[in-house]
Formats: structure tokens, C-alpha cells, sequence
């Protein structure tokens, strides 16, 4: 396929394409999206808590390590959920402090985590560097001065110890995360992908 080139004088120039700047709220709306999109991805409640045989001890601890692994590439929202719940519900006895844990959640994932575009702020481009560092001085101030750290703390271990245990009973023999693990483990040949 031939360059896009434009010959100008004898000189040859490739054109440059640069991001059009879209504006504060087009990026929140887009983030948004991005996260409705992500959370689109939770597996059915029921399959994740499947109780009758899907759930057994595992018969080694590698055994173990490798259900914990695809669970948490198969169930990883559904995880995401439960540690949200845990982290929720250690701040359960302070509302202020559980509205304010959200509000600064919310503010990372729309702000970092699901921005495609740059952020323009009154014409002005803002780095990812000064979002992160704005992010970061924001979250250490609440939890500074609310002094929320300890239950922020145990909410996320209880969530993890959780997924933890939930990953490593869990069966994951009629779990396919996907088509290259699908091969590596000889479920489907290189031949059969097409």
C-alpha cells in the first residue's frame, strides 16, 4: 500500500495527524461509557456462585493456584464487585466517609482508568502526569484527614482473602477464558482457531 505522501516543492511530506481536543464533559461521558462497557462484562451471579459441583478443594496447592488464576480472569469483574462490597462495607458505620470513598473512586476510574481522549481543561491540555498527581493528592487528603486508612485497610483484605478462597474452591474445569488458553491446555488445536 502506498504512502500518503503530498509533494510540495520538490519536498516530499507525510502528513502529521494529532488528537482533536474534545471537551471536560465529552470525556467524562466517554469514560463513562468505558466503564458501563467494562461492567458489561460481569459473568451471571449465578454461575459465580455456583455451590453444588462446582466447588471442591483443590487437590494440590498449584491446582489451587491455577483455579485462582483463571477464576480471576474469568470472574474478574464479579471480584472487582465483591472487594467493592468489603471495602463498602467496612465504612458501613460512617456514611460521610463511604460517600466520600466513592466519590474519589469514581473520580479515578472516569478520570484514569476508563479516559481514552486527553483531558482539556479551559483550552489546555492536561498530562496524564498532572491528572495522576491531582488524583493522588485528592485521595491522600480524604483519607489523611478523615482518618479512614485502617478501614479502607481490612475492607480490601477481607475482599481479597474472599476472592482468594472463592478462586481456589472454585472449579474451573467448565470455565474458557480464552481462545489461546483454549490451545495451550489442548482443548482446541492450532487448526481448528482459523
Amino acid at each position: 500500500m502506498p504512502s500518503a505522501t503530498i509533494p510540495i516543492s520538490g519536498n516530499d511530506v507525510t502528513p502529521t495527524y494529532t488528537t482533536i481536543p474534545i471537551s471536560g464533559n465529552d470525556v467524562i461521558n466517554r469514560s463513562i461509557q468505558n466503564l458501563s462497557t467494562f461492567l458489561s462484562r460481569t459473568r451471571p451471579w449465578p454461575e459465580f456462585l455456583a455451590v453444588t459441583n462446582a466447588v471442591n478443594i483443590p487437590s494440590s496447592f498449584s491446582d489451587a493456584a491455577i483455579r485462582i488464576r483463571r477464576s480471576f480472569k474469568y470472574f474478574s469483574v464479579n471480584y472487582a464487585f465483591v472487594i467493592t462490597a468489603c471495602i463498602a462495607g467496612s465504612l458501613i458505620g460512617s456514611p460521610v466517609y463511604l460517600i466520600l470513598t466513592g466519590l474519589i473512586f469514581a473520580l479515578w476510574l472516569i478520570l484514569l482508568f476508563f479516559r481514552e481522549d486527553p483531558m482539556v481543561v479551559l483550552g489546555h491540555q492536561i498530562s496524564d502526569l498532572v491528572v495522576i498527581s491531582g488524583l493522588v493528592i485528592v485521595s491522600v487528603s480524604v483519607v489523611w484527614f478523615t482518618g479512614i486508612l485502617n478501614n479502607l485497610m481490612i475492607g480490601l483484605g477481607l475482599g481479597f482473602l474472599v476472592a482468594l478462597i472463592h478462586g481456589g474452591l472454585r472449579n474451573t474445569e467448565g470455565l474458557f477464558v480464552d481462545e489461546n488458553e483454549a490451545v495451550s491446555t489442548g482443548l482446541i488445536s492450532n487448526s481448528e482457531r482459523g
